[in-house]
């Protein structure tokens, strides 16, 4: 379906650098970069621009924009947001989500890759010493950094600083001038290794999705679509919110197929049962 097809890559960052390796050898296709096209219009990190809409509906229409654009039928895009894990508050998260439509076949796959693995963070700084102890913290310089006059204001910010001059001229020159400066980890793909790891992890995740295919009708992207739980309990039996199957289905031709125990576990510790540890 995709062997020899032009893959548009929508992005300004970089992110070619980690995805088109993993899809061109997972897919067969020819990746092409969408260089004209401003992400930056749909949200940016450091809040110039608000993104509007959630992160599904900003990656589709980032994706869609881009192939309209360049006239391409077979394109592909992703979106980050940071913040706090959705089930471990104390430690931050990024959560990747990379989305591929193919306009020709009617498909759309998209796929999440949530990690731990971030160095997402800022602060306010009003001495060298702090500036250095937080720069060397976030994996500065291999890590770009963003410095401002303060958190929420969004005029004369200076992005993509990576030398240790750089840093300090700039943290100086608003010392000078404010008093105080702000200063964050720049989360732009091409300035942060962490991250494009992480999209890398996405897009691996995006080929083994696709390469999924229906038992029925051979459509890619035969997929988990839910999550039942039920294991039971080891103890009374009752059952526990832990899954007790995943169920698959084709978005072509509506095949459904239900995986019971898909993690080889076949009951739950009682600590996690509602009956015995209420």
């Amino acid at each position: 379906m995709f062997k020899g097809r032009k893959l548009l890559i929508a992005t300004k960052h970089k992110k070619e650098r980690v995805l088109a390796p993993v899809l061109q050898e997972a897919l067969g296709v020819e990746c092409i970069i969408a260089e004209g096209f401003d992400t930056d219009t749909l949200g940016t990190f450091t809040g110039e621009t608000e993104r509007l809409a959630d992160p599904v509906t900003t990656v589709r229409t980032k994706c869609l924009k881009a192939m309209e654009l360049y006239d391409c039928d077979l394109g592909i895009a992703s979106e980050g947001s940071f913040g706090p894990h959705p089930t471990y508050f104390f430690l931050h998260a990024d959560e990747e989500i990379l989305i591929l439509i193919d306009k020709k076949n009617k498909l759309e796959i998209l796929v999440r890759e949530l990690s731990t693995e971030t160095n997402f963070g800022g602060e306010e700084v009003s001495t060298e010493e702090q500036l250095v102890s937080f720069a060397k913290r976030v994996k500065f310089p291999a890590h770009g950094l963003i410095l401002r006059r303060q958190e929420n204001c969004y005029v004369n910010i200076v992005k993509g600083i990576t030398d240790w001059t750089q840093l300090k001229d700039t943290f100086y020159q608003l010392l000078e001038k404010y008093k105080t400066a702000y200063i964050e980890t720049d989360m732009r793909a091409m300035y942060n290794p962490t991250r494009m790891e992480v999209i890398r992890k996405a897009g691996l995740k995006l080929a083994e999705k696709v390469n999924c295919k229906c038992s029925a009708c051979g459509t890619p992207g035969f997929s988990i679509t839910e999550a039942r739980p039920g294991l039971p309990c080891e103890g009374c039996r009752f059952p526990t919110q832990s899954v007790l199957s995943y169920i698959y289905k084709c978005q072509k031709c509506g095949l459904s197929k239900e995986e019971k125990y898909p993690h080889k576990k076949f009951v739950e510790d009682p600590m996690y049962c509602n009956m015995c540890n209420p």
